[in-house]
């Protein structure tokens, strides 16, 4: 049985290193990125890749089905029992299909999803601050913090309600973050 964690939070919140240096520190979890999933699929040259390219090449999002089924392929494909997705859901749609399919699924399970927790001025500051492309700059961080906001309360309430919903303070050392999580994720396994 594969133990499933998704790590949620804010543009700028960190939860990507926070999983990748999870992931680093041990040999019996891996870690994906959606995007990594989508690459991956489309470089094995499968149907499912041959779709997905198509999508990504007229710059249109990859529809909700083929992309859920992307992330369990990947998933009972990983080298280790524990994998970490870092930014997903980030929708209420993306939150229920993937949900549907875990219903359906015996050789996978969501253990718990982990909201790495950040004002918006922090995420503001870390985003305008590392400035890595052109999606860097304050008009599309507004439009990204709306895109995570608008969700964000059903998104919690959905998973409080299943009790598997953990929140981690991400306004602290990357150290601290980390320890805390990484400390979470292994009373889990």
């Amino acid at each position: 049985m594969k133990k499933l964690f998704l790590i949620i939070g804010a543009p700028g919140s960190g939860k990507t290193t926070d999983a990748e240096m999870i992931a680093h520190k041990h040999t019996n979890i891996t870690h994906y990125s959606t995007g990594d999933m989508f690459r991956a699929e489309v470089a094995s040259g499968s149907q499912r890749g041959k779709v997905i390219e198509e999508y990504i090449n007229a710059g249109n999002i990859v529809p909700i089905d083929i992309a859920i089924e992307t992330i369990i392929k990947a998933i009972k494909k990983a080298p280790s029992d524990v994998i970490v997705i870092d930014g997903y859901p980030r929708s209420l749609e993306q939150m229920t299909e993937l949900d549907k399919y875990l219903d359906k699924e015996s050789e996978v399970q969501l253990i718990n999803v982990i909201e790495v927790t950040v004002s918006e001025e922090v995420a503001r500051e870390r985003v305008l601050g590392r400035a890595r492309g052109d999606d860097d700059n304050e008009k599309v961080f507004i439009n990204r913090m709306k895109v995570y906001a608008e969700p964000l309360l059903n998104i919690q309430k959905y998973y409080e309600s299943k009790n598997i919903l953990q929140k981690i303070n991400g306004e602290r050392t990357i150290e601290e973050i980390v320890n805390e999580m990484d400390s979470f994720i292994q009373s889990k396994i």
